[in-house]
């Protein structure tokens, strides 16, 4: 037997690790690959997890990593309503070249969260509720229909009008 392939991920948070994470098991078995998957960064958004991704490349050219180096190295960062070539690119500069032939990039649009949400049935299996998921990139469809925008300051507004100090970033 075969060693298995072996997968490092670095990713936003939890929410990328399990869904990459899944996502990587799930290709393997359909190629009938053994493949052993681990999470190097997983915690601290999106600037630890480039940060993370750097520190450790510097440590796999100094063969200073106490596993070999990867066959694979998946770097998964959310789009935030940018474009998934301008995310890509920016994971490719934080590369050396010594490992791009290794680079598997991902950025859900505009979020992980987003991804989980558009298999609606399985969602309603597991959770016991069935979402609506607008089309808008940072929208949210609520049961009655109506869509609104997350980042909208007056609903945000008018929800800690009761509040005698709403946070700064929501006053003019």
């Amino acid at each position: 037997m075969s060693d298995p392939l072996v997968v490092d991920l670095f990713v936003e948070d939890v929410a990328h690790e399990v869904f990459v994470g899944a996502l990587v098991d799930r290709i393997a078995r359909e190629e009938q690959i053994q493949a052993r998957v681990q999470a190097r960064s997983a915690r601290g958004g999106h600037p630890r997890a480039i940060a993370e991704f750097r520190t450790y490349q510097m440590l796999a050219e100094r063969g200073a990593l106490a596993d070999r180096v990867p066959d694979l190295i998946v770097v998964v960062i959310d789009g935030n309503c940018s474009s998934a070539r301008k995310k890509r690119e920016e994971i490719r500069k934080a590369t050396r070249p010594r490992l791009l032939d290794r680079l598997v990039t991902g950025s859900p649009n505009p979020h992980v969260e987003r991804w989980f949400l558009a298999d609606p049935d399985s969602f309603h299996t597991v959770v016991g509720h069935r979402p609506v998921v607008g089309r808008g990139n940072a929208s949210v469809r609520t049961t009655s229909g109506s869509s609104r925008r997350r980042s909208d300051r007056g609903v945000n507004r008018r929800r800690w009008a009761a509040s005698s100090s709403p946070p700064s970033s929501w006053r003019r």
